[in-house]
Parts: C-alpha cells; sequence; structure tokens
C-alpha cells in the first residue's frame, strides 16, 4: 500500500515538472455536471467523509519528505488540471493523490529581507523551520551576506538532524548537486549559497567551511546513509580527472572528498 502511494506521488512530481506539455486534446465534458444534484450529491459525500474521519493518532516509523521546487498553489492546480487533460476531461476536477490525505496544510516559506525569496532561504524555513536571508543556508537572518565570520552562533539544527537525533537512519535524493540550495540546508551552514566548494569561496572566508566540506566533515552531514545526486566536482581536487565526466575536479584544496568520506565509514 504505501510503495503503491510514493509511486503515485512520483508519478505526479513528474506531472509537475513536466507542464509545458501539449495539453490541446479534445475535451469531452461529463453531463452530470449539467444538474444540480450532481455538485449537491457531491458535495454531500465529501462532508460525509469528513465527518467520519478517524485521527490517526500513532507515531510514525519513517518520514520521507517530498519537494517539489518551486511547488506553490499555482503549480500544483497547473498538475492538477494537466492530469485531467492527459485523461481527456476538463482537468479542474481532478485531484493530485496527496490534496486526497486526511489533513493538507499551506505553509508561508518567504525571505525576511526579499519580496521575490531564492530555495537557499526557503529551504531553510520548511527544513529547519527558521525564516532567513536570501542565499542563506542553515542560518538565521543575523548573518551578515557572504560575511564568514558571522555565522557562527547563528547556525540552525534541520529535520534531518532531528532524525538522526532521535536515532533514526537519514538519507536524501536530489535531481541537482548534492550541494546545492535545496539540499544542503539539511546538513550544511552558510552566509552564502554558492560557497558549495572551496574555489567558490572569497579570499577573506577562511574560518568557514564550503558546503561540500561540511558534508563530509560535520555533523549531520558525515551521518548520512544515502546519498544521490549531481556535482562530483565540487568534492574532488582540480588536479584530478573524473573518470566518468572526464573533467576536471573544483576543489583548489588539493583533497578527494569522497575518499576522505569512505575511510571514516
Amino acid at each position: 500500500m504505501h510503495r503503491v502511494l510514493i509511486f503515485k506521488l512520483i508519478v505526479e512530481l513528474v506531472i509537475l515538472a513536466s507542464l509545458t506539455a501539449n495539453c490541446s486534446a479534445k475535451v469531452f465534458r461529463d453531463a452530470r455536471e449539467e444538474t444540480a444534484s450532481y455538485w449537491n450529491d457531491a458535495a454531500q459525500k465529501t462532508l460525509s467523509e469528513t465527518l467520519n474521519l478517524r485521527t490517526n493518532e500513532n507515531v510514525a516509523k519513517n518520514v520521507v519528505f517530498f519537494l517539489g521546487d518551486g511547488m506553490g498553489v499555482t503549480t500544483v492546480t497547473t498538475a492538477r488540471i494537466l492530469k485531467g487533460q492527459r485523461q481527456g476531461k476538463p482537468g479542474e476536477e481532478q485531484s493530485l493523490e496527496f490534496e486526497k490525505f486526511p489533513y493538507v496544510s499551506l505553509v508561508k516559506t518567504y525571505n525576511v529581507d526579499k519580496q521575490v525569496p531564492d530555495s537557499a532561504g526557503t529551504a531553510t524555513a520548511y527544513l529547519c523551520g527558521v525564516k532567513t536571508n536570501y542565499e542563506m543556508i542553515g542560518v538565521t537572518a543575523k548573518v551578515i551576506p557572504n560575511n564568514c565570520s558571522s555565522v557562527a552562533g547563528q547556525e540552525v539544527s534541520s529535520i534531518l538532524q532531528w532524525a538522526q537525533e532521535a536515532g533514526k537512519d537519514t538519507g536524501f535524493i536530489t535531481t541537482t548537486r548534492i550541494t546545492h540550495a535545496s539540499p544542503s540546508v539539511l546538513y550544511a551552514h552558510s552566509a552564502n549559497r554558492n560557497w558549495e566548494v572551496d574555489s567558490k569561496m572569497p579570499e577573506n572566508a577562511t574560518g568557514c567551511k564550503d558546503i561540500a566540506l561540511q558534508l563530509i566533515e560535520d555533523v549531520p552531514g558525515k551521518r548520512i546513509k544515502l546519498i544521490m545526486g549531481g556535482g562530483r566536482g565540487y568534492f574532488t581536487s582540480e588536479n584530478e580527472t573524473d573518470p566518468i565526466t572526464h573533467e576536471k575536479g573544483l576543489r583548489k584544496d588539493g583533497r578527494n572528498l569522497p575518499e576522505i568520506g569512505r575511510a571514516h565509514v
């Protein structure tokens, strides 16, 4: 049952990622929608299901956190319509699988210093429960942008660290670099989301670790059991050639972080 539900959620995330698909297929109307009884019956059915809802008071054993980047109300609505139109229906009548959950909520993930946020500050909001500044990773809004020395003492922990402290195994999978803004908030703290590798950090940022190094050396990063994503070059030396991409690494410190990580397993 749980595997089927997770599969359905993955399918719907794929739909969310393909909103530019051609939706010009012929749409067939449901004649029942032309009657008042159809809508009244549907309302009664929904009301009855809600009133008969039994509260699940069991303690969750595990948590699977799905994130569709930029997945606001408008995007969800568009995905719902696309799903229906692919079935030859108008689309608005559809429901995505997670919309059928007994409890659904909305959360604000804005940055405190910008009208339009970025995924670093918003990830800090939904993964750490703390809103922060634009381009900040896992720190409070007291941190000064691009100021390495202002990070100390302003770090905030993430749901991944809370899980580890509760004795859980943890991991994450991403379609982007594993040091990118959204996933890095799980384990890193930085005054700039772009400090993914030492070669991207300013010379005066000597007291801070780059994001890739934090993943390998610090808690909770070094305790993560499963990591899947891109960005291999951020973990290897500029003197090394990647055997798969055949490109040089990006690290100036000459370190091969995957080898260091394996040595501590």
